[in-house]
């Protein structure tokens, strides 16, 4: 059986486009094109797609899983996966929610690898300048802010140490829903595609896990 064509471009809309809304459908149009190379043999397009997505894919796998070396080794695994499974992907859906669905799974599997070891070494978030880096539309103000309020800007960088080992403690489903949304920026119709949840149960998650975290800052911020 043939493979399923992959369409070149969302239908674009007779209504204004805002200049995010442009970026991202051009973003869209720029992905299509480097998968149909990909399917086609073209290593160079999967070069560019790890350009383009190695340091979120990066920031994703260090957040949840709290350490360098592991994170590197999980981000490399997501791309040796997508090179594997690219055929799989037949155009439903934007190209880098499939590719996040593949590295909040192989996080999922490494958390619970590890655990069974019993193992966990955090790293400083100042240290790790890549595990800032924004989804498409980036968060609009730091986590920080949105936990504890303007005024802990000024805490900046003890704050987001904090933060990270706080956010280690949490349970990984909330741990990433936090990192999807309040890091990365992701919209909720991003992170619904890429979960799989509904969305009345991601925002109650999501509650859930602000919460959590807040609580967990308690100490650091009084």
């Amino acid at each position: 059986m043939p493979e399923a064509e992959i369409d070149e471009a969302p239908a674009a809309s007779s209504e204004p486009q805002s200049p995010e809304a442009e970026a991202r459908r051009q973003a869209d149009i720029r992905d299509r094109r480097l998968v149909r190379r990909l399917r086609a043999g073209d290593q160079r397009a999967f070069d560019e797609l790890v350009r383009l997505y190695q340091h979120r894919i990066f920031g994703l796998t260090l957040r949840m899983l709290g350490n360098r070396q592991e994170a590197e080794d999980v981000a490399q695994e997501v791309f040796i996966t997508l090179h594997r499974a690219i055929g799989q992907y037949r155009g439903e859906g934007r190209f880098y929610t499939w590719l996040y669905r593949i590295a909040t799974n192989t996080c999922k599997n490494r958390i619970k690898y590890l655990r069974g070891r019993n193992f966990h070494r955090s790293v400083p978030v100042e240290e790790t300048p890549e595990a800032h880096d924004p989804g498409h539309d980036g968060p609009s103000v730091p986590l920080q802010a949105r936990i504890a309020g303007p005024e802990a800007m000024t805490e900046g960088a003890r704050l987001q140490a904090a933060i990270q080992q706080e956010l280690a403690q949490l349970d990984p489903e909330h741990r990433l829903l936090i990192i999807l949304r309040d890091i990365q920026g992701l919209s909720y119709q991003e992170i619904l595609n890429i979960t799989g949840l509904q969305e009345g149960t991601l925002k109650s998650r999501l509650h859930r896990a602000r919460v959590a975290l807040k609580e967990r800052l308690a100490p650091y911020l009084s």
